[in-house]
């Protein structure tokens, strides 16, 4: 007898993301893995997003439309209570996976029994031209929970990630940020659950003008200082002298992109 494929939760928040929207859902019917959903959450769009994703006429396409406008994590929370996977994975309008993405995490799940899975991936612009690559500095790639390199080093990128569902049971993003609440959902995941990093490239993040707008590198500056200021008392055992290092290096490189002396942050 056959053993069952786990179903592959697919979330997919989109606001106003017809520009990237078939080339990113593309690359999800490309996967050599098959038992998939997509929970495709339309925050409220008034361009083209729902003509785009009703046309791809899939069964495996649950489409939300929330008649309000939430931020980006509140309505990741609010997908994730309508998947039926047993593993989530988060992709958003303007990324890109690698064809092999979810077969390959969830032979390493299986094999490492891991809670979260994430790995590496690109970095690309408008003009499809490498920036750079991701990279996680860990040397160890095998380390669990090990919230210290997370803090001095967050390479996690959630195009990546693969987790499993039942971390969701009394875990969900803060909707109080709009920029970092990635960093400050898997930095307290990194308390309780096991990780795991895989070297491969699994994914491409699109570099544009929206979400390289000044007005978006000054809110994730302020999101990043409210969050230190705020969790001094909850990591009280973890240094954050690297984190503070990188967050002042993130206002240089702000002001030298605001002055065309760098291309990219």
């Amino acid at each position: 007898m056959k053993k069952k494929l786990p179903l592959v939760s697919i979330i997919v928040n989109c606001f106003n993301g017809e520009k990237f929207l078939s080339q990113s859902i593309k690359t999800i019917f490309d996967q050599t893995y098959t038992n998939w959903e997509i929970i495709f959450w339309d925050n409220k769009s008034s361009d083209k997003s729902r003509e785009i994703i009703k046309s791809f006429k899939d069964r495996r396409i649950k489409y939300f439309y929330s008649k309000k406008y939430n931020t980006l994590y509140k309505s990741r929370n609010l997908a994730i209570k309508k998947t039926k996977g047993d593993d989530i994975c988060f992709l958003d309008t303007d990324d890109l996976w690698n064809k092999k993405k979810i077969k390959d995490q969830l032979k390493i799940m299986e094999k490492k029994n891991c809670d979260i899975l994430y790995s590496n991936y690109l970095i690309k612009n408008d003009n499809q031209k490498i920036v750079k690559k991701r990279i996680t500095s860990l040397v160890d790639k095998n380390y669990s929970g090990d919230t210290q390199k997370l803090l001095d080093d967050y390479s996690l990128g959630i195009l990546t990630v693969m987790i499993k569902k039942e971390a969701f049971k009394k875990n969900f993003f803060n909707s109080y940020y709009q920029i970092i609440g990635d960093f400050d959902f898997f930095i307290k995941m990194s308390l309780k659950f096991k990780f795991l990093y895989s070297s491969k490239l699994h994914a491409t993040y699109r570099i544009h003008q929206d979400n390289l707008s000044l007005k978006r590198i000054d809110l994730y500056i302020d999101e990043l200082k409210y969050w230190i200021k705020n969790n001094r008392k909850k990591f009280k055992n973890f240094s954050f002298f690297q984190i503070k290092l990188n967050l002042l290096k993130l206002i240089i490189k702000k002001t030298l992109y605001k002055y065309n002396v760098i291309k990219y942050i």
